[in-house]
């Protein structure tokens, strides 16, 4: 007798649904398929159905998206500067170099404009998330309505991976409690390596995180980028061992060439007397290679030096061999990055890949970075001291630059020098020197003419869409459940074939900080924003790129039209895209974090690492800390809870059964305090009050022992304000330490029951002066 299959009743249905939805994807909701089988009432009388697994069309290529960090137009070899990047040579020569490229001319927001192809206020991240402010173009929220480009290509059948600086992360959710689905692995990427705060990491000690946890002795000796190349390897070799014809793409972030500025000396010494003649020659002969490459127009000129900016004849020896070795240490680390890059292309070579590869490299996120001082930066330093003084302390120390020991940034006139041939630098979104960054981009399967230049108008927010038609992908309607805003950036894949192709991107955009821009079929006006001057009161100028290609005649005065035309287009983009409400970096200068409201907060021991910007401590001065421990009869030593490192921190341990604490102001200043008494065994309250006098400067630190007060002292700074690479731990110290008088982790041997943070209102955070 033949047998009726069974129809689908409402409870086989959801019972079907509830099957296909696990606790993963009901995170990032796909809408289950219809099923197309039909039930029997044993499995053989049951036609099976299977439902579409997301599968890439057959051939598709992988995708590498490279990044690199804080690097002028005038800095890397293919584009006629002085550093040697083999592996970019490469890539450029066997691909295109588009030279009128722009990025936001800061980090954070061109990492959310190139992610997700939309402006970056309108992707929330109008400057950082440690930044954020409650609207909708400063809250660092990236919306799930503009999804990511690893979340697009998810969908179109990819494995993804991000490795290295991620910054875009809101502060409240960068907890051991998330949420998640704003980390990386929540914004499409099946694994992410790096760091994922900060704009900035210890090349030599770096704090670690995949996926969502801390990854501890990850560098045992390595370099940064070394880590992270070999982990890019590991990563693309799993994925084509376990599927093979599967296409993946790999985001590479890395922290080069932002400060702090740290590579091995064989590095650095290959350019040992390189830069001897200095900024101005460097200038010179960066032009003269650009114009016999083409990279600029032939009657490219050099614009006057940055402001503040000597003549390089004018310094001193001394001077000149300081600042000479700040470039020999940045060189060579921009070298040693390109060779770490290497690594990671010659494995897709080595494993048939790279021909099968789309690669873009965007040379830097902003211009040469303006953070190093006119006399650089070996670490760091009482910001109320003379600029004197702190070369004096450079010179003192130059043998530590590029070291462990260092966090080194180059001075301001070599970050105008490989800003050749453009004015000012990162964060002037106002100038070409801020914004304009090489572009790189590698095909063999559709780039005919390689080696050669395109000059076509192009924006960060570019990239996604141009790799999405490159590659024959479709961004779906609905991603996750959320229905997609379009994408803001315009295609450039009609410019690999064609270098005379009309420009497409005829209209952008810049604001950061309160300097803007806005640039129109040529033209372009801007001001740059003065801190705490009234918005009102900046001066805008007006340049034709078209006839001068590095902003050097501005033509505000002789074409007010022309200027009122384009601050109005401004005007009517501001609304557009979420610019207003302007801030420039007056406070709020820290962020909404998880704690931040919070009176008290308690941790305990085996909490991972907490990262430091978000931490307990973040913005805050005066607390107490108290940790609840046990001491063993034979006494117990170690570090009880520690924040930072080396380079700026906090420390409370016992040694010596003594209870310490060390307050690192990073300059090589230390405030210590030590109890008078030893400890005792068994139960214990150990106490540390921070307090301030009221003009919230210099305060004082008491220690207590079970209620009981050990020991003093008097601060004059405070590092309220200092952002550790490093962050808060509890029962140790962690990668470099606080204190002189132990080595990491030093941890603690008795048993810590809690620890606990009280923060105390404003009224009566500071210490009663005395009348």
């Amino acid at each position: 007798m033949k047998k009726t299959p069974l129809s689908l009743n409402k409870f086989s249905l959801a019972a079907w649904a509830l099957l296909a939805t696990t606790s993963a994807t009901r995170a990032q909701y796909t809408p289950v398929q219809p099923y197309k089988g039909a039930i029997g009432k044993t499995v053989a009388e049951t036609q099976q159905w299977w439902p579409d697994r997301k599968k890439a069309p057959q051939g598709a290529p992988n995708v590498v998206w490279i990044l690199l960090d804080d690097i002028g137009f005038g800095a890397v070899s293919s584009f006629g500067g002085l550093i040697q990047t083999p592996t970019l040579d490469s890539l450029a020569y066997n691909g295109l170099r588009y030279t009128n490229f722009h990025t936001t001319s800061i980090c954070a927001p061109t990492r959310a404009a190139l992610l997700t192809g939309r402006n970056h206020h309108s992707a929330h991240m109008g400057l950082f998330p440690e930044n954020a402010v409650g609207t909708p173009g400063y809250d660092a929220q990236i919306p799930f309505e503009k999804a990511t480009i690893a979340e697009i290509l998810k969908e179109n059948g990819y494995n993804t991976f991000a490795l290295g600086k991620w910054h875009i992360t809101p502060l409240a959710d960068l907890t051991p409690a998330g949420p998640f689905n704003r980390w990386p692995t929540g914004r499409g990427f099946d694994h992410f390596y790096g760091f994922p705060s900060r704009g900035s990491t210890d090349q030599w000690h770096t704090e670690f995180w995949e996926d969502t946890r801390r990854v501890k002795d990850a560098q045992n000796g390595r370099h940064f980028n070394e880590v992270l190349a070999t982990k890019a390897i590991e990563y693309v070799t799993e994925q084509k061992s376990a599927a093979p014809d599967k296409p993946f793409f790999l985001y590479v972030a890395t922290g080069a060439g932002h400060a702090p500025h740290q590579v091995a000396k064989e590095w650095s010494d290959k350019y040992k007397g390189k830069f001897d003649a200095g900024w101005d020659v460097y200038r010179e002969q960066v032009l003269a290679n650009q114009i016999k490459l083409g990279v600029v127009p032939k009657n490219t000129v050099l614009p006057p030096r940055n402001p503040g900016i000597k003549e390089w004849n004018t310094l001193s020896a001394p001077e000149k061999k300081l600042y000479a070795r700040f470039m020999e240490v940045y060189a060579g680390f921009l070298s040693y990055t390109d060779y770490e890059i290497g690594r990671i292309v010659n494995h897709l070579k080595q494993i048939r890949q790279l021909d099968n590869t789309l690669i873009f490299v965007s040379v830097g996120d902003n211009g040469a970075s303006k953070e190093g001082t006119f006399v650089g930066t070996v670490n760091n330093f009482d910001p109320e001291i003379s600029e004197d003084e702190h070369l004096k302390k450079n010179l003192k120390e130059i043998d530590l630059i590029g070291t462990e020991f260092s966090k080194a940034n180059y001075p301001l006139g070599w970050a105008a020098a490989t800003n050749t041939p453009f004015r000012q630098w990162k964060q002037d979104a106002n100038t070409e020197g801020g914004t304009r960054n090489p572009l790189i981009v590698f095909y063999p399967k559709g780039i005919k003419e390689k080696g050669t230049f395109r000059t076509q108008y192009s924006h960060v927010i570019d990239i996604l869409p141009t790799t999405v038609e490159l590659i024959n992908a479709q961004i779906p309607q609905s991603i996750n459940g959320y229905k997609q805003d379009p994408i803001e950036g315009t295609s450039l894949a009609y410019s690999l074939t064609d270098a005379q192709a009309k420009d497409r991107h005829t209209q952008q955009y810049y604001e950061i900080l309160g300097t803007r821009s806005i640039y129109k079929d040529g033209w372009k006006a801007g001001t740059l924003h003065v801190k705490k001057q009234p918005f009102d009161q900046d001066k805008w100028e007006l340049y034709n790129l078209n006839e001068d290609f590095n902003e050097l005649h501005n033509l505000a005065a002789s074409q007010p039209e022309k200027l009122k035309e384009l601050r109005d287009l401004f005007e009517s983009e501001a609304v557009k895209y979420n610019i207003y409400p302007l801030k420039d970096g007056t406070p709020p200068t820290v962020g909404p974090s998880a704690y931040k409201n919070l009176n008290q907060v308690v941790l305990y021991p085996g909490i991972q690492t907490l990262i430091d910007i978000a931490s307990p401590l973040a913005g805050k001065q005066a607390f107490t800390l108290t940790a609840d421990v046990t001491i063993p009869p034979n006494g117990a030593e170690g570090v009880l809870l520690s924040r930072g490192g080396r380079a700026g921190g906090l420390s409370l341990f016992i040694q010596n059964r003594k209870l310490q604490f060390v307050y690192n102001l990073g300059d090589g200043t230390k405030y210590t305090v030590q109890s008078k008494a030893t400890l005792p065994a068994g139960k214990a309250q150990l106490r540390v009050d921070v307090r301030f006098d009221d003009q919230k400067k210099s305060g004082q630190i008491n220690l207590y022992i079970n209620g009981s007060k050990e020991g003093e002292t008097v601060f004059g700074r405070s590092i309220a304000t200092i952002y550790s690479h490093e962050g808060v731990n509890v029962g140790f110290d962690d990668l470099t330490p606080v204190a002189d008088t132990y080595k990491v982790p030093f941890a603690f041997n008795g048993k810590i029951n809690k620890v606990t943070f009280d923060f105390e209102s404003p009224q009566q955070s500071y210490l009663k002066t005395e009348k």
